[in-house]
């Protein structure tokens, strides 16, 4: 046996705590598991504190980005590196999931999402559902999960898509009616009792941890969570662990031990452990780009020309006119309500014309034939961004007939200061559609990012999408057009800066605020900062 690493407390696989497994028992992992090869190259390995709700990228002043619609595009338009996976393994009430939210807090990057092998329990049938009501039924065997639906949903994570999770009622051993929506992140947590238990799932995972626990430990611990927190009582906790879970243990769950890059010694207790494994992944990140620099980034864009994509309506002195009236803070709410609905539907008129569109011919009442333009597309939907989008949606049902309206809303969180995705309403079958995204000011982009991937998740093709805005700032522009290059971005006017509390300058103010006769927030943003980010 080799001698132990220079870390107290933390065993690397391969090294000297991990050559004792019987063979017997790794055996039984066969038709899972690969082959442990002896002669691979060694990975870097290496490897925290815990708050419930995942930090997000901050700036000296407040968050930018908006929470689950991380900026997965390089500002060529491609999409980054895929997520870094972290499968964290372990017996059940091992202390897997406080592992994991000592590592989110302790990480401190952007978008990290927990997902728990937990919520991937195949639906019972008739018979299983009796066995598991008297404790016969074995919860601990790899045959137990749904892998297909756990690969598919790890992929589609990694690639930055959303995902729907089941939920799974612990009391009913069922799953539940609705379903959780996850969005891709910069890092993945992949917690469960078989997350190392089947090849195409590993294959999936960058860095695999073990939490190892003294088994009587996790006895108390399963004992306490099964009777409190799901109905059980001690006598079938007890038969089921012995029946199932300490068997389960040794056959599938110690083995896989040997595939971990890292073993954890005393759980969540092991705090030199972890701090370990959130230097590894804050290394992985650097070499990923992952991590982002917004002051550069916007530093970045000042020096880029404004993109293609961008249509701004002509400035023509009528235009100039109705600016001059709306940004002045002296106009009365009446007047500010007035001008902006004119401007909003000179808005709506010129991205009409971005519609495809294809020849047609009529008969006009003398009888002759006028060869003239018809729509081409299949449907036209609005989507406004709640607050200050919907006040778009008067004009746009005025020019466009039977158009269907969609809305979204984006909130920040008061407490943590984190931008949410609070609620969704699309029409059905919105994929074919040629969709018009309202918001009346955009200054980061952030909003209006969140709200074209919420877009791009419902398979609208981004050659679809117009986002059209009163006003916009360049940083919006750059932020949206780089993320999003077919994107067709329509405004009547494009400000050059945005201060350190993202207002845009000279700007327009709150626009919510001023159209809907509501006090301003505090910063006194734009676009409704405090409740619609960008």
């Amino acid at each position: 046996m080799s001698s132990p690493p220079a870390y107290p407390g933390i065993r690397i696989s391969g090294c000297w705590a991990l050559g004792a497994e019987s063979s017997s028992n790794a055996g039984s992992l066969d038709r899972l598991l690969p082959p442990v090869g002896t002669g691979r190259s060694p990975r870097k390995r290496t490897t925290s504190q815990c708050k419930s709700e995942p930090p997000l990228l901050r700036t000296s002043k407040r968050t930018i980005y908006t929470a689950g619609r991380p900026p997965w595009y390089n500002e060529h338009g491609t999409q980054s590196k895929e997520a870094f996976a972290i499968g964290l393994g372990g017996g059940s009430a091992s202390g897997k999931t406080t592992v994991a939210r000592m590592i989110i807090e302790a990480l401190d990057v952007p978008w990290v999402v927990l997902l728990s092998m937990d919520s991937f329990y195949k639906v019972l049938t008739q018979q299983q559902q009796e066995q598991a009501a008297c404790n016969n039924f074995n919860f601990d065997h790899p045959d137990a999960f749904d892998f297909d639906l756990i690969i598919s949903t790890l992929k589609k994570l990694k690639q930055g898509r959303s995902v729907q999770i089941p939920i799974y009622d612990f009391t009913t051993h069922s799953r539940k009616k609705d379903w959780k929506t996850l969005y891709g992140a910069n890092v993945i947590i992949f917690e469960g009792i078989m997350a190392f238990a089947d090849k195409t799932l590993l294959e999936l995972l960058d860095m695999k941890i073990f939490v190892d626990t003294d088994s009587d430990i996790r006895l108390v611990r399963r004992l306490r969570r099964d009777i409190s927190e799901r109905g059980r009582d001690i006598e079938g906790v007890i038969k089921q662990y012995n029946k199932f879970v300490k068997p389960a243990f040794d056959q599938y769950i110690q083995p896989t031990m040997r595939l971990a890059d890292i073993v954890v010694p005393r759980g969540s207790g092991n705090t030199v452990a972890i701090d370990l494994i959130v230097q590894h992944v804050h290394s992985q990140l650097e070499e990923r780009k992952l991590r982002w620099d917004m002051a550069a980034l916007a530093s970045a864009h000042q020096c880029h020309p404004l993109p293609q994509t961008l249509s701004v309506l002509k400035s023509t002195p009528q235009v100039r006119g109705m600016h001059t009236i709306i940004r002045d803070k002296e106009t009365s709410r009446d007047e500010f309500i007035f001008y902006s609905k004119r401007l909003m539907r000179l808005l709506i008129e010129h991205a009409l014309s971005f519609l495809p569109f294809q020849d047609c011919t009529v008969q006009t009442p003398q009888g002759q034939d006028y060869v003239g333009k018809c729509y081409a597309g299949k449907q036209i939907t609005g989507v406004s961004i709640l607050r200050a989008g919907e006040t778009m949606e008067p004009a746009l049902r005025a020019v466009c007939k039977d158009v269907r309206i969609g809305t979204i809303l984006i909130q920040t969180n008061q407490l943590t200061g984190e931008p949410e995705l609070h609620y969704l309403r699309l029409p059905k079958d919105i994929s074919d559609d040629h969709v018009i995204l309202m918001d009346c000011t955009v200054s980061t982009g952030a909003a209006a990012m969140m709200a074209v991937r919420v877009l791009l998740d419902h398979d609208v093709p981004e050659d679809k999408i117009f986002l059209l805005s009163l006003l916009m700032a360049e940083m919006g522009v750059h932020s949206v057009a780089y993320a999003f290059p077919r994107v067709r971005i329509i405004t009547t006017a494009v400000d050059k800066r945005v201060n350190d509390l993202f207002r845009i300058i000279p700007g327009i103010g709150n626009f919510g605020d001023r159209y809907f006769g509501t006090d301003a927030v505090p910063d006194g943003s734009d676009d409704d900062e405090v409740t619609s980010v960008g």
